[in-house]
């Protein structure tokens, strides 16, 4: 893509504008985190000038250290470079507020009028798709981060810690990032940062927040606004997850999602695959909110809409708030809306907490942040931890009935023929599943004929 170099900077740019263009990535951010980067990096960097490459890059690199996704949390970076604390909270919220009210519709769609048969069929062909995403999930972080004898024994031994052992992910997580730490010291070379998103190959003329902009002051670190800062982001979930619990008890359904979930934003190091075994322990086998099955359904919801793909935790929320029906048997669409969005608000805080709170540190040092040598031991423990989520999958899409059922020959089809257009044709998600689904709609009338 050829650029024309812009050789005066914008002008000084409204809230009322960035407003507008939040609000507007919030519904065509598609793609995942890689597609989302590059859409903002287009938008912002490229045509509109709002702020410069290396800028960009800087809090980008800050973005990939935290847990979280790291899309929606750039996002609030340059919305609150821009316009303060509120512009990086309206940056972050627009960033998915348009998926949740889409999720929680195409959950009530699913959990309503989910059997029937047309839409049986269009899972029934979108679950192998979606299995065959893991796998090509697992091979792209694989990819990136194994490069090196070390960092594939961690992988090796991940997988094993939760598909055999199935010891918790926390403990995983932690133990991967012990290693690297002491890895990095022992063996620096291996653990160094092997990725990250390089420097700036080119100019495109002035920006808004150039390379040389000076730090705007509501950016510049000090103690007494980190505290307040700490102070309000604590309360705020302390209100929360207390008004909740006065309310309804600390054991009730919606408490237990705001605890869950807040643990659970604090596991996604390395992208949302990393966290889902998390959330299928706690919410499948643990509190029982979902099945096995419906968490697969929800993970393919998320992947067709826009913004992250952790936003499948809020079908997670609805189907657990539908299923133990919170507000009664007559109040079920309220019950999966209301704890669709207490797992949206309590998954998400955390981000605004990371990017408020450190962001004007960071904005002090414009130094170029790397992966630490702890970070690339936990990546290389989310690959084989990926690995199993897509054993488990293949498992409950092949076997549905358990070992000793039938094998379904028509799911393993669509499933390698969704991995053979992921890898070998380089296909996009949203193609891939929207034709995995016609084919298992497809299938759900023609069986009749031909049996």
């Amino acid at each position: 893509m050829t650029t024309t170099a812009i050789t005066t900077a914008p002008e000084r740019l409204s809230f009322g504008e960035a407003l507008l263009y939040w609000l507007r990535l919030g519904f065509i951010s598609f793609g995942g985190p890689a597609g989302q980067i590059a859409l903002m990096h287009e938008d912002l960097v490229e045509r509109r000038r709002w702020i410069s490459e290396s800028r960009f890059l800087h809090a980008l690199n800050y973005c990939m250290l935290l847990p979280g996704p790291e899309a929606q949390q750039l996002a609030t970076y340059i919305g609150w470079l821009m316009h303060r604390t509120w512009g990086g909270i309206v940056a972050g919220v627009l960033f998915v507020l348009p998926s949740l009210f889409i999720l929680i519709g195409l959950s009530w769609v699913y959990m309503a009028h989910g059997d029937v048969p047309a839409i049986a069929g269009l899972f029934y062909g979108i679950k192998p798709a979606v299995t065959a995403l893991v796998v090509h999930a697992a091979w792209r972080v694989g990819s990136r981060t194994l490069k090196n004898a070390w960092l594939w024994g961690i992988a090796v031994a991940a997988f094993v810690a939760i598909f055999a052992l199935q010891l918790p992910f926390p403990l995983i997580v932690l133990a991967a990032g012990v290693i690297g730490y002491v890895g990095g010291r022992v063996a620096p070379a291996r653990f160094s940062a092997g990725g990250g998103h390089g420097k700036p190959v080119h100019t495109l003329g002035p920006a808004l927040i150039d390379d040389h902009t000076p730090t705007p002051e509501h950016a510049l670190f000090s103690w007494r606004r980190f505290s307040r800062v700490l102070a309000a982001c604590l309360s705020l979930w302390a209100a929360g997850i207390g008004s909740l619990t006065a309310l309804y008890g600390w054991d009730a359904v919606l408490t237990q999602m705001a605890w869950f979930f807040t643990k659970a934003a604090l596991m996604t190091f390395g992208g949302a695959y990393a966290v889902l075994p998390y959330v299928f322990q706690g919410a499948v086998e643990h509190h029982q909110w979902l099945t096995a099955a419906q968490m697969i359904d929800g993970l393919a919801l998320g992947e067709t809409t826009p913004g992250p793909l952790i936003m499948v935790v809020s079908f997670v929320g609805y189907v657990g708030g539908w299923t133990k029906a919170i507000f009664g048997p007559d109040a079920l669409f309220l019950s999966g809306a209301v704890a669709a969005t207490v797992v949206t608000f309590f998954t998400f805080l955390p981000s605004f907490f990371f990017i408020l709170l450190g962001a004007p540190f960071i904005e002090s040092t414009h130094g170029k942040l790397g992966f630490t040598a702890p970070l690339t031991g936990i990546t290389a423990a989310v690959v084989g931890v990926i690995v199993n989520l897509a054993v488990f999958f293949a498992y409950h899409v092949l076997w549905p009935l358990g070992l000793s059922g039938r094998f379904e020959w028509a799911s393993a089809l669509i499933g390698l023929a969704a991995a053979a257009a992921l890898f070998r044709f380089k296909i996009g998600v949203i193609p891939v599943i929207l034709a995995s689904g016609l084919a298992g709609l497809a299938l759900t009338f023609l069986r009749p004929l031909l049996t």
